[in-house]
């Protein structure tokens, strides 16, 4: 055998051999756009900004963001679905939105779970009911109780989950707390402070806040408590069996080739791993990354359609 064919073989057999190797060359032929589903200054443009900056870093790609808020990410998935999938165009989003969404409108909506090709799971949302400190209720409960006096409340939120929360507790307990939308968590953190709302739902916008004192936790919801505020109860701990599980995620059209799905893949997973990711995530939501690479992503938007169509019975 020549010695050109040795090393042709050689170097098929660790393409064979190390995940990935194939696809080492493949790069985008031009900017990469970052579609984010929400607005601008919310947890979700905050670590999507922040996974743009580590790919340039890593990969010398260019990297555009774009905010596309509306609908709890469809209005950016409604766009990216119809984008070429040459991986110069993917989005991210967050996972329950997007079910709370397929589940209550798909027949609507222009996209379903398999229109995308899943590339990365970022981090577990620490998901939260916030309150002004000096709002005269310390637990979620307690706020109930107060909306059930006063004849109503105001309560923010931003994405399909949250509202069919609230709608399905104020089915039982007939606390009329009225939903007031939001297009991002740092929308909702404004209203607070601002007074416009007595309560209201984040996904770690509101972290600073309880360090500078301005906000107070009334309840987690997610389904274990969190450990930057381990004394507050998740609302199943408080009577009302509720609870999501928001990973913040990104995708691209369906319709890559294998070669940019694996490079995308790659990158954004060393974006994820990155030292500024780790601090970010760490210093902002008190938690740690959760990539649950391309097929844990796809499984878990798939595995969480019964959970919602369950939300959606009981809200009615």
């Amino acid at each position: 055998m020549k010695f050109t064919k040795l090393i042709k073989a050689a170097a098929a057999a660790v393409a064979l051999a190390v995940p990935g190797a194939a696809f080492a060359e493949w790069a985008p032929n031009g900017p990469v756009t970052l579609q984010i589903g929400f607005g601008a200054g919310g947890s979700t443009d905050t670590l999507g900004r922040a996974i743009a900056a580590a790919l340039e870093e890593s990969t010398g790609w260019d990297v555009i963001v774009e905010n596309k808020p509306g609908g709890g990410g469809v209005a950016m998935l409604s766009s990216l679905v119809n984008e070429e999938p040459d991986g110069l165009k993917i989005g991210m989003g967050v996972t329950v939105a997007t079910i709370m969404n397929l589940a209550m409108r798909g027949d609507k909506l222009p996209f379903k779970i398999d229109s995308f090709d899943y590339l990365a799971t970022v981090v577990l949302a620490p998901v939260s009911v916030v309150a002004p400190t000096a709002a005269p209720y310390d637990t979620f409960a307690e706020f109930i109780a107060f909306s059930k006096e006063q004849g109503g409340s105001l309560m923010g939120f931003d994405g399909g989950p949250q509202r069919l929360i609230m709608q399905s507790i104020n089915n039982s307990t007939g606390s009329q707390v009225e939903l007031v939308s939001n297009q991002s968590g740092a929308e909702i953190i404004k209203g607070l402070l601002g007074g416009q709302l007595d309560a209201g739902f984040s996904a770690g916008a509101h972290i600073q806040y309880l360090d500078s004192g301005d906000l107070k936790m009334l309840a987690v919801v997610t389904q274990a408590r969190h450990p930057y505020s381990p004394d507050t109860q998740t609302l199943v701990e408080q009577g009302y069996p509720f609870s999501v599980e928001p990973y913040f995620y990104l995708a691209a059209p369906a319709g890559l080739d294998a070669e940019a799905k694996d490079a995308l893949a790659k990158a954004i997973d060393d974006a994820i791993q990155s030292e500024a990711l780790d601090q970010l995530i760490g210093n902002v939501m008190q938690t740690e990354a959760s990539n649950l690479g391309p097929d844990g992503t796809e499984a878990k938007l798939n595995a969480g359609l019964d959970d919602a169509f369950a939300l959606i019975e009981a809200a009615k």
